[in-house]
């Protein structure tokens, strides 16, 4: 029987020992996991960095709403207030100064206190201590409805952590502390202010009870919010109280991953994560999180976090490079190693050498064949393009003469039959002996004026036929505010109609004139006006009018 007792005692041990080690490696492993995927958000953290920017920018362009009331631009300037807290500490200010005029433009104290309260607080965060305790001094707490009592308790607590912070001294700490009694006995006792403060009260009293309180709180608030952040690094201080420092390792990782995700730069667990790897000697992650944590302090403009920083990364840094120069000598022994290797080589490689040589030679004839072949496709394939695009210009060329054939005739045959009306009015009028009316009709240019504006519009429509987006391809090659604006039952005017007749060829200002009846100098001045006015190089502006493609072309 004692046999068999003690037989049952050695297995349980030796069970209790293998699920320990089980559990260490599972332990390590998670550690090893969230250790790389902490290194690679540090790495990507300006994605993250730009995702908050763009998410800013989004909101900043509310404020341009058209009919924007103040009371609108001031809840639009709280978010920006929000976003900008623990991101960048001057525009956070910027916006909480603008909502501190809109509140006394609208002349309500209950806008102008919040306001103040949250520059106070940005003061603090900064560094601004003389101007933070101005701000809160001047605010008569008795006054202040419930919400903006808390908040004013929330502020002086932050007030008094920040200076503690700043000057390294624990005895504002009572003072913050006081503060912070005052907050919990107003607060909402199911809000997670509340919660948190309770149980970060009893990491140093009830150890159980605070564990109780954040598990709750970590199985509520989801993964990854600036919440869950908060929680983590809080949840990390009773891991490290009750010495379980690979849980507390673990949760400040996890904070400090949700922190760069959300692109806080308040980031606190980063900097404790620094620190212990610095203890554990493990220097390059100490160096590589010190750094990211000064990029946020640097960014952000948080003065009380960077006066923590500053204090150890002198030695992380003056560690880290002694690390390097360890890792250097230990690299220039290893290279003169296999130098001396290599050296044993160089006969094999000699030999190897005058063979690699022949087939050098061989290569290189390979290459100038290839070379010339390359060579000549680029020339046929060159021959290939011009051919192309002379068949295009060609094939555009006889488009643009069977449609002006066309209506060339068409034309011809109008006016011969207009001619002829015209013709036997006058014919009518002469052997009726009506001398005035055939006179008046001689000397009338109505009908001259009238058929010109039939021929320009009969012009304007065909052109628009082959070249159907010729207003809007030229309009682009002007500056902006310098486009053509046509009446709306125009569909061409004098300017577009010159450059008309130059996509189709005609060149001769001389000829441009007598179509348009105009002089030749006119037509010079309208190319050079519009000239003046384009976009892109003004000797290069009528080539590019020559490139507007016609609908077959397209």
């Amino acid at each position: 029987m004692k046999l068999k007792c003690c037989f049952l005692k050695k297995r349980f041990w030796f069970l209790l020992i293998i699920l320990g080690i089980g559990g260490t490696l599972y332990a390590n492993n998670e550690l090893k996991l969230l250790t790389d995927s902490l290194r690679r958000v540090i790495d990507e953290k300006h994605i993250f960095v730009q995702k908050k920017e763009d998410r800013i920018d989004r909101i900043k362009c509310m404020l341009k709403s058209p009919g924007l009331t103040l009371e609108g631009k001031y809840k639009i300037n709280l978010r920006l207030y929000d976003e900008y807290k623990k991101f960048h500490i001057d525009s956070a200010i910027h916006y909480v100064e603008d909502n501190i005029e809109i509140s006394r433009k609208l002349n309500k104290s209950y806008l102008t206190t919040q306001s103040s309260l949250h520059l106070s607080l940005l003061y603090s965060m900064c560094g601004r201590f003389r101007e933070a305790e101005m701000i809160l001094k001047g605010i008569d707490s008795s006054s202040l409805p419930k919400d903006l009592l808390i908040t004013y308790y929330e502020t002086y607590s932050s007030f008094w952590g920040h200076y503690s912070i700043s000057v390294a001294n624990n005895i504002y700490g009572q003072q913050q502390a006081a503060y912070q009694d005052s907050l919990i006995a107003l607060i909402d006792h199911t809000s997670l202010g509340y919660k948190m403060s309770r149980a970060s009260y009893y990491i140093w009293r009830d150890t159980l009870r605070s564990k109780e309180i954040f598990k709750e709180l970590l199985e509520i608030e989801e993964v990854g919010t600036p919440n869950y952040a908060m929680i983590t690094h809080s949840y990390s201080r009773l891991c490290r109280h009750q010495k379980k420092y690979d849980e507390e390792k673990k949760y400040l990782i996890l904070s400090a991953i949700a922190d760069i995700r959300n692109a806080t730069r308040e980031n606190a667990s980063l900097q404790n994560l620094a620190l212990i790897h610095y203890e554990e000697k493990k220097l390059a992650d100490a160096f590589k999180f010190t750094q990211s944590a000064i990029d946020d302090v640097i960014s952000s403009g948080i003065h009380f976090r960077a006066i923590e920083i500053y204090k150890f990364n002198s030695i992380i840094n003056t560690a880290y490079q002694t690390e390097q120069s360890r890792s250097r000598s230990n690299l220039t022994t290893f290279l003169i190693s296999t130098s001396i290797i290599l050296f044993l080589l160089v006969l094999l490689v000699i030999c190897i050498y005058i063979q690699m040589k022949k087939i050098l030679k061989i290569k290189r004839a390979l290459v100038q064949s290839n070379q010339e072949l390359l060579r000549l496709n680029d020339k046929l394939n060159n021959i290939n393009n011009q051919l192309n695009d002379t068949n295009n210009q060609l094939y555009e060329i006889s488009n643009v003469k069977e449609h002006y054939i066309a209506e060339f005739f068409d034309v011809c045959f109008s006016y011969i039959s207009k001619m002829e009306k015209y013709q036997n009015v006058l014919y009518k009028y002469a052997i009726n002996k009506y001398y005035d009316e055939l006179i008046k009709k001689l000397k009338s240019s109505a009908l001259v004026d009238e058929e010109l504006t039939a021929l320009y519009a009969r012009f304007d429509k065909v052109f628009l036929g082959l070249y159907p987006t010729f207003v809007a391809d030229f309009n682009a090659l002007l500056k902006d505010g310098e486009q053509i604006v046509l009446k709306s039952d125009a569909l061409l005017n004098r300017e577009l109609r010159i450059y008309a007749l130059l996509r189709l060829g005609i060149t001769d200002s001389g000829k441009i004139a007598n179509f348009l009846r105009c002089s030749t100098s006119t037509v010079y001045n309208y190319r050079t006006r519009m000239r003046n006015k384009a976009a892109v190089d003004r000797d290069e502006f009528e080539n590019e009018i020559m490139k507007i493609n016609s609908t077959q072309e397209k």
